[in-house]
């Protein structure tokens, strides 16, 4: 370490590191009866003191020097530290997962085998700071490994479920992957120099065929571990097999870790160039479609924890799309409209990350109280789960984008970037943009039904089934957190600046402008390009639905007679009281199922009619397919396998063959790097 090293830096490192000490110490921590409040109450309280680092280090006039230790790869040194991209991405992953560690508290008392799951919580989380804090292409793959392999032991710490074992298989498979295309990223950004620092690839100019291949390598590695069409397969089988908190944090803020690095990739360390408008078409592309079929697969489930997880992949589409924008329009010198596509995706996953962590924390108490995560053996929760159904309410209506909650805001300023499209220069950008923001809006509108679709089945009408009518209220620690982000989403989506104004540091830093600034304080109208278009105030819009809301009761209190009325509900026109006669998830999905289901996923029912006498309902089965697995995966393992099994022969050859294989590959390597020269 050097003398001089930074105060600010020393602590964020100490703070990963005490990370990983408490992930050391947890397998004989827990032996204890206190092991999950010790272990999760020592998570909070570091993640929280990160979080109070992180932001200093990010509205601080300066960024503080990196810290170097001489510690890594031969002759060289890693080098930690945060600028304000990866400040800004720390506050918010650590804000998270500070008050999803204490929902922990109380969850973590549920887990059947607690001993599996919290030696690697830690260590998860040290991985996702170690990659934010990283400066050097070597420090950031060890964290990143870190994180990856910490989150798929979580994975697989019920690994006695079958399922769960092959969601840890395609994972662990995906991330092998992803880590490396990000190796062979670095190392055609390093080039023959070999410098890994981002100091030293910082700004380099890759042009043809070699800066194509720079980005979209950089796209595989990030795309695969934020959920990213087609790379996204191994995310609805991962998010519901880990624990609902550990779930809460990889859809919420470990995809945010993913989102964070293609930024850093993309816009910092490789100069785009010429290379801005393909890569940004192709985002806007892959992002629409991302959206559009995230949403529609989730609407097609009904396991709560698979139709959470294709909801993320849906908000990863919005993001990566406003990425798209932002270079898009950096590349044609549009520095207003990038600045604004930019906030956009940033506020996006600020907002996802609150969001998300609440659905997901919801569906824990859901799962922990009922036992059952379809839901269809849901129903009139509201009635035993009332402090659950107002957080996931809140959380619901916020990610279904309405206002004045903070998923309106972010998803508002990537339309108003789409909308700032037609002054592009060239036809190719000017269709491509049109394209993508409809499928945007679509998925945004399905999204809301979506939404509707799960609060609606889980908390209201009656039980279906024996678990729903038992059900009683989570404990205080898990239901408190969950208010906590719910609240979270409220007072960012009423006064919005608290989350854009330190974002655009970030923003000024990157595109070299920031988003018009109209007036003074908090409570400010957004504007996003000029105070002369169109603006948005939430706190506005709040006070008008509290006051209105308000008079109305009043007023409806007033005039009201106090004679009591009592009739029976309105039940559309069938008398019987039986649960069965309900709308399921399946039922009130149908419509879109027919529209978009049979062609989009090739959904077939198939119906269980009740033979003449009986008296029980019809049973609706809904299959449906992933067409990327079906066309892209499973062919793939396919010849994988079978090259593996013609390769089996290798094992049987003579020395002398053997050593004519050497040969010939040292041949054809030297063959290979005479070429690349």
């Amino acid at each position: 370490m050097s003398p001089s090293a930074p105060p600010l830096q020393v602590w964020a490192a100490l703070v990963i590191g005490a990370l990983l000490l408490l992930a050391a110490l947890a397998p004989w921590i827990a032996r204890r009866t206190s092991a999950t409040a010790l272990v999760y109450g020592t998570c909070m309280a570091l993640t929280a003191a990160q979080t109070a680092l992180a932001l200093y280090s990010l509205l601080a006039p300066q960024p503080a020097a990196a810290l170097d230790l001489a510690v890594g790869l031969p002759m060289q040194h890693t080098l930690l530290g945060w600028d304000r991209l990866s400040a800004a991405f720390a506050v918010i992953i650590n804000a998270v997962t500070a008050i999803t560690s204490a929902y922990a508290l109380g969850y973590g008392r549920h887990e059947p085998e607690p001993a599996r799951v919290l030696p690697f919580y830690p260590a998860f989380l040290a991985g996702m700071n170690l990659v934010l804090l990283a400066n050097d292409a070597f420090s950031f793959l060890v964290g990143w490994e870190f994180m990856s392999l910490a989150s798929w032991a979580l994975v697989v710490s019920q690994d006695r479920d079958e399922g769960n074992r092959h969601a840890g298989l395609v994972y662990l498979l995906m991330a092998f992957g992803g880590t490396l295309s990000l190796l062979m990223f670095f190392g055609l950004l390093a080039g023959v120099a070999g410098g890994y620092s981002f100091a030293q690839i910082r700004g380099a100019s890759l042009p043809g065929l070699t800066g194509a291949t720079v980005l979209l390598l950089a796209l595989a590695g990030t795309g695969s571990k934020a959920g990213l069409f087609p790379l996204h397969a191994w995310l609805p089988l991962a998010h519901p097999a880990a624990p609902s908190h550990v779930s809460a944090l990889m859809s919420a803020v470990m995809t945010k870790v993913a989102v964070y690095a293609f930024v850093r990739f993309a816009f910092d360390l490789v100069t785009p160039g010429d290379h801005g408008d393909w890569l940004g078409g192709l985002l806007i592309v892959l992002g629409a479609m991302t959206a559009v079929y995230g949403v529609l697969a989730a609407l097609l489930e009904v396991d709560i924890k698979r139709v959470l997880a294709f909801s993320t992949i849906e908000n990863i589409g919005m993001i990566f799309g406003a990425l798209g924008l932002a270079l898009a329009f950096q590349a044609k010198h549009f520095e207003a409209a990038a600045a604004l596509a930019l906030t956009a995706a940033l506020l996006h996953g600020v907002n996802h990350a609150f969001m998300k962590s609440a659905l997901f924390m919801g569906a824990g108490a859901l799962i922990s109280a009922t036992g059952e995560r379809s839901l269809e053996r849901y129903g009139g929760l509201i009635r035993c789960m009332p402090r659950t159904a107002a957080g996931m309410l809140i959380a619901a209506a916020a990610i279904a984008a309405l206002p004045p909650l903070n998923g309106f805001v972010s998803e508002w300023l990537l339309f108003q970037a789409v909308l700032a499209s037609p002054t592009l220069p060239g036809w190719l950008l000017k269709l491509l943009i049109p394209a993508g923001g409809a499928a945007f809006a679509l998925a945004a509108a399905l999204a809301a039904a979506l939404f509707v679709r799960l609060f609606g089945i889980t908390f209201l009408g009656r039980a279906r089934s024996p678990e729903a009518r038992n059900a009683q209220e989570t404990d205080p620690a898990s239901s408190t957190a969950l208010l906590v982000a719910a609240a979270a989403c409220v007072l960012l989506g009423a006064i919005p600046a608290l989350a854009i104004e330190p974002l655009q540091l970030v923003v000024r830093d990157i595109v070299g402008t920031r988003l018009p600034d109209p007036d003074a304080g908090p409570w400010r109208s957004l504007v996003p390009l000029s105070s002369s278009g169109s603006s948005y105030n939430g706190a506005i819009i709040l006070a008008f639905l509290l006051t209105s809301a308000t008079i109305a009761a009043v007023v409806l209190r007033l005039v009201a007679s106090g004679a009591l009325r009592r009739t029976p509900a309105w039940d559309c026109g069938s008398p019987d009281t039986n649960p069965a006669t309900q709308y399921t998830a399946t039922s009130f999905a149908q419509p879109l199922k027919r529209v978009f289901g049979s062609t989009l996923f090739l959904a077939r029912e198939r119906v269980e009619m009740a033979p003449p006498g009986e008296t029980r309902p019809a049973i609706a089965h809904v299959e449906w397919r992933d067409l990327s697995w079906e066309l892209g995966y499973r062919p793939l393992a396919g010849s994988i396998m079978w090259l593996a099994t013609q390769a089996n022969a290798l094992q049987f050859l003579t020395i002398r063959r053997y050593l004519l294989l050497v040969f010939a590959a040292l041949i054809i390597l030297l063959a290979v790097v005479a070429a690349w020269h």
